[in-house]
């Protein structure tokens, strides 16, 4: 029996369930959207490069190559809210103590393919009292919270602020390319943000205690992902294709304060994305941001700040010193304005990338940090508490060597001399949800 069917089999036993129990609930959303997509690279060459001693290089004869567009348009899904299919369910065990679970599927309604099949979403068995919460399983991360709550596009469809966006696959800067600090060599190996070594948006393995609701507005959580690698010990005793038995640690807490129109909360969180045991090498990432937002009724406003640091532990230090650290910075600023039975969405996000090079010799001329900035401007409007239209207009400008998109089609001719320039994207469909 394949993975799908064995999954509508329990969706369906599940739902039998439900019928009969009223403490369990099947829910979810379906969210269509036709959506369009443009990546502009450019050749903005002068005929000068750099050897790799850093000195420059002269072509006289060089002949700039203009620009080289990728675009596309396509029934996607999930521009407004997240399409998905969960269940979930309550206990009440006596004494003020309840026992719940929550399982979350991701579905791809635009062509059916895929979905269901995991609950890669969400899939955790908690204990609550009047002490808090414990959950166990695979959960959102406390920093991603602070990303997509003061978001006023929730990190959906083609207005998620870059903020998520660049840390979503910050955990992929891995090293330098042939393992030199020459300008614009740092590779980007991309990863899913919410599966494998990141953890940025999800974790799983993990253990998470939440503070009860009755705090006087206060609130909070911690979390513990376990990477479930094996470690050997004496560690000589590692195999040598064993080369990421840390990778996938996760552990992070985020503390706030929710009380009328006001909610600020301060998240941190530090993911082992990889290490190399004979190199003797250990790569973090650690991500700090402050969200807030206050609601003064005819408009909301929603800001973030957000700082993650790349970086790799030695255990012996190279002679020439070993990869710099990476840090990514960024803040994100929003507003929501109630139109009737719409509300009007805009946000401007900017993220900036700091490789911390160091010049070789005196006539070495360092890239410019790389940045990037986008500008977001949506409308819903709802048609009941259930259903809504909505549309949505973005665009990024990227900069230095930046190559950060709305979605789609990612930039060409990047390794061929061309430079990521702007990407611009729509979406306008339906959501429905049940």
């Amino acid at each position: 029996m394949g993975p799908g069917r064995a999954a509508a089999l329990a969706a369906l036993a599940v739902a039998g369930v439900a019928s009969a129990q009223s403490s369990v609930t099947l829910f979810g959303v379906v969210d269509a959207s036709i959506s369009g997509y443009s990546s502009t690279s450019r050749d903005l060459g002068n005929g000068v490069t750099y050897d790799r001693l850093g000195f420059p290089i002269y072509n006289p004869f060089y002949l700039n190559r203009g620009s080289i567009k990728a675009s596309r348009r396509e029934l996607a899904h999930s521009g407004y809210n997240s399409s998905r299919l969960g269940f979930r369910g309550t206990e009440d065990l006596g004494g003020g103590l309840a026992a719940s679970f929550w399982l979350e599927a991701p579905i791809s309604n635009d062509d059916g393919q895929t979905g269901v099949s995991t609950f890669t979403r969400r899939s955790t068995v908690s204990l609550s009292g009047g002490f808090g919460e414990v959950r166990l399983g695979r959960d959102y991360t406390p920093t991603f919270w602070n990303d997509t709550v003061f978001d006023p596009f929730g990190t959906n469809g083609v207005g998620s602020n870059l903020v998520n966006t660049a840390n979503g696959a910050f955990g992929g800067f891995t090293g330098y390319a042939d393992g030199k600090k020459l300008p614009d060599a740092l590779k980007n190996v991309p990863q899913l943000p919410d599966a494998g070594g990141s953890n940025y948006v999800r974790a799983g393995n993990s253990i998470g205690y939440f503070l009860p609701p009755n705090l006087g507005g206060f609130y909070g959580q911690v979390m513990y992902g376990f990477h479930e690698k094996t470690k050997y010990s004496p560690g000589t005793a590692t195999p040598l294709a064993e080369n990421a038995s840390r990778t996938g640690r996760y552990v992070g807490g985020r503390f706030g304060y929710a009380n009328g129109p006001l909610d600020v909360a301060l998240a941190y969180g530090s993911s082992t994305v990889g290490d190399q045991f004979y190199v003797g090498t250990t790569t973090k990432v650690n991500t700090l941001n402050l969200g807030a937002s206050y609601d003064f009724g005819p408009v909301k406003l929603f800001g973030e700040l957000s700082r993650a640091k790349n970086k790799v532990d030695y255990e012996v230090e190279p002679y020439l010193g070993g990869r710099p650290d990476i840090d990514l910075t960024g803040y994100l600023l929003g507003v929501t304005v109630p139109v009737g039975a719409g509300l009007i969405r805009a946000s401007y996000s900017s993220v900036k990338y700091d490789e911390n090079l160091v010049a070789r010799n005196p006539w070495e001329v360092l890239p410019a940090d790389k940045k990037a900035n986008k500008l977001a401007i949506g409308y819903v409007h709802n048609l009941s508490k259930r259903t809504a239209l909505y549309a949505t207009v973005a665009r990024v400008s990227n900069k230095n060597g930046a190559s950060l998109t709305v979605g789609g089609p990612s930039f060409q001719g990047t390794g061929n001399g061309f430079t990521p320039k702007t990407s611009t994207g729509y979406d306008f469909g339906i959501r429905h949800a049940f």
